[in-house]
């Protein structure tokens, strides 16, 4: 199924394939509504996804006002890189663009957890739909706190039944 653009609707552009298929468990969660998310293909590192979004995605956001969009990231635990990040977002769509991520790698992440990145984000939904935190407080995913809070309040009443 796809997403109708005229509706309220997220679209996920994640860095590389561990963090796409960390959101395709996400994806998967049967409290979710499929209809109103799409993971685009990886952009191929975190600065690819950054030019991606400016190049190809801020027109459409500019075009659909009930487009929101998650920028899927490694931090590789760079300080700066969520402040780099967020400057590259136009004023006038900063309300409506998240920049998530794992601290370090997702591949750290699966490994501390055990889990296959699918399950990870079948997890992460599952937090979010039941109003939980318990895997977003992570020592590498709470770092993600702040932009979850604001995103929960605009994406959460479509994006899940």
């Amino acid at each position: 199924m796809s997403i109708n653009k005229y509706l309220p609707h997220l679209l996920v552009l994640p860095e590389d394939e561990a963090n796409a298929n960390i959101v395709n468990g996400f994806v998967l969660h049967p409290q979710l509504n499929d209809r109103s998310i799409q993971v685009l293909p990886p952009a191929g590192g975190w600065t690819a996804v950054v030019e991606k979004f400016e190049k190809s995605y801020v027109p459409k956001m500019r075009q659909y006002s009930d487009r929101y969009m998650v920028l899927l990231i490694d931090f590789d635990t760079k300080d700066n890189r969520f402040e780099y990040v967020s400057k590259r977002i136009p004023d006038d769509l900063k309300s409506r663009v998240f920049i998530l991520g794992v601290l370090d790698e997702p591949e750290d992440l699966r490994k501390t957890l055990g889990k296959s990145f699918e399950s990870i984000g079948d997890n992460l939904a599952a937090n979010c739909a039941d109003n939980t935190n318990e895997l977003w407080e992570h020592q590498l995913l709470k770092h993600n706190e702040t932009e979850l809070k604001r995103m929960a309040a605009l994406v959460k009443p479509f994006l899940f039944n």
